[in-house]
């Protein structure tokens, strides 16, 4: 049997420093009306032009949430970058809003492994964390703070399994 080709960096590819950076994603008017429905956050700064143009932003502003939860997407599922090692996403540190998004912008995700340690109660395992900056098109930073990563030292069942193809009759 050959080796599968690879998906992504595994553990032993991973060390403090490595530095990535995603594909964009532009915000449209739909992720704002799609997220809005998600998570019943109508706030008129999302979903009113009336009122968004008499707030200080001059005009509608996409929910930080969703800027976050895009972000998160692009950074390993959208690249693979993880595929082959990550197990889990553990949580958020320190994370804040500091500029708006708005319809029309693209988000890019800049992102360092800040810490690489060997899990406490999982020997197989490995926390990463990332120090992690979203970007506008124009370099102007509007979200940051630290992600951290449940990763794999040994290759994941689930990979494999999703990547065999079955037997042919």
């Amino acid at each position: 049997m050959q080796d599968r080709p690879r998906l992504g960096y595994r553990y032993d590819d991973l060390s403090v420093g490595m530095r990535f950076r995603s594909p964009g994603r532009t915000i449209t008017d739909a992720d704002l009306v799609g997220f809005s429905g998600l998570t019943g956050d109508y706030s008129e700064l999302h979903t009113s032009d009336v009122y968004a143009q008499s707030s200080q932003f001059g005009r509608r502003v996409a929910h930080g949430m969703l800027g976050l939860a895009y972000a998160h997407g692009l950074m390993w599922a959208r690249t693979g970058e993880l595929r082959e090692t990550a197990v889990a996403f553990l949580g958020i540190d320190g994370w804040r809003f500091v500029g708006p998004v708005f319809v029309g912008d693209t988000i890019f995700v800049d992102y360092e492994l800040a810490e690489l340690r060997d899990s406490r109660s999982r020997p197989t395992q490995a926390i990463a964390t990332f120090e992690v900056k979203v970007v506008k098109q124009d370099g102007t930073l509007v979200q940051q703070g630290r992600k951290a990563l449940l990763v794999s030292k040994v290759p994941l069942d689930a990979v494999a399994a999703s990547t065999t193809a079955p037997a042919a009759n």
